[in-house]
């Protein structure tokens, strides 16, 4: 089964082909501070041949829903040096991705302050999940060119800081309609100035954080999350394919690691005027880093798209979260658990780390 051979990722070199997506989970308190369930959690999932840690706030700044952690102060570092220490010694590897939320938060749990995005904004078709339940978005304050080249510098700090907690690597947040994604979108970017208007100028703040992390840490350490044609948080792009293909012939110039190409969600259909290919084999011929395929697929759709070539591992969400051995029930093509949808986000250990596992 390709799926559990090893492969080398930048300097690491894993034991399967299976990776741990992110997933937001909300157990961190409400400093940003993760505790002893969080340590079990991803240590449960040791097996994985990689895992991608829940996004990880780099700024109070980029703060956009409650209990969510954070690496930009000595106590969050210390408590995810907990986390790694755990993983390690079980046989794992670890890499913190690196999130800047932009529009996709609310004043309410940034201390009255509205969120920073590329212009002012809103986004219209959902509502936000906050510490007061769901609300409408708000209108965000448009972030200044002192303001960006601020945020830039703090994603290197962050990846210095998780360095100094121990991950094996970083991984820029550029999916799902957080920051950089916003910059992309004319939906969310209406700017005059260097990072609006033209794809070059809308691709910038993307290829200027890489390089920032590529300085800080060294590009065997750094990957991106990037989601061409998933359209989550009102990211709508005029030309989609063209912006994404300049932005990957850019990245294509930098040393780094790993491109994690996340699949369309048909829980959120794509505008008409997107592309109706698959975005591993739109993309990822054109890209020159190792690809991880991600979203929504199970053992037999992943083992598929490992054979095709274009991808040389997979990430599984919502199945690592029910199944902290995963790669094993796999391997014995036993059944699987079923995720409780209902304690996804919050709460105690209950559908975090009690799921069980396969008896010996």
């Amino acid at each position: 089964m390709k799926l559990l051979e090893k492969i080398h990722l930048g300097n690491l070199e894993l034991k399967n082909k299976m990776a741990m997506a992110a997933m937001t989970r909300s157990r961190a308190d409400i400093h940003g501070v993760v505790g002893d369930m969080t340590v079990e959690y991803y240590t449960q999932r040791a097996s994985a041949g990689l895992i991608f840690t829940e996004a990880i706030r780099i700024s109070e700044e980029a703060t956009g829903s409650p209990l969510t952690p954070g690496i930009f102060t000595n106590q969050q570092i210390e408590a995810w040096k907990k986390v790694t220490r755990a993983v390690h010694e079980k046989g794992g590897v670890i890499i913190a991705q690196l999130w800047h939320t932009g529009r996709v938060a609310h004043s309410i749990d940034r201390n009255g302050k509205l969120p920073l995005a590329p212009s002012p904004l809103p986004i219209k078709t959902m509502q936000h999940f906050t510490s007061q339940g769901m609300k409408d978005y708000e209108i965000p304050q448009e972030i200044t060119v002192d303001e960006i080249k601020q945020t830039i510098k703090d994603f290197g700090q962050a990846a210095k800081n998780a360095i100094t907690a121990g991950f094996d690597g970083v991984e820029l947040h550029a999916a799902n309609g957080y920051l950089p994604s916003q910059f992309l979108a004319e939906s969310a970017n209406q700017r005059t100035d260097n990072y609006g208007g033209s794809i070059p100028n809308k691709t910038r703040f993307k290829l200027e954080v890489m390089q920032e992390l590529i300085n800080a840490i060294g590009g065997d350490k750094v990957g991106i999350k990037i989601s061409p044609f998933h359209p989550y948080g009102d990211i709508i792009l005029d030309d989609p394919a063209g912006t994404y293909l300049y932005l990957i012939e850019e990245l294509n110039k930098l040393e780094f690691a790993y491109v994690e190409l996340m699949r369309r969600n048909p829980n959120f259909p794509s505008p008409s005027h997107y592309p109706s290919e698959d975005e591993i084999e739109f993309f990822g011929s054109k890209i020159r880093q190792k690809i991880i395929a991600n979203a929504g697929y199970d053992k037999a759709s992943a083992e598929t798209e490992i054979k095709k070539g274009i991808a040389s591992m997979v990430s599984f969400g919502t199945l690592f979260l029910a199944n902290p051995d995963l790669p094993k029930r796999f391997e014995k093509d036993a059944s699987l658990n079923q995720p409780d949808r209902a304690t996804m986000f919050g709460g105690n250990k209950q559908g975090y780390i009690d799921y069980p596992f396969l008896e010996n």
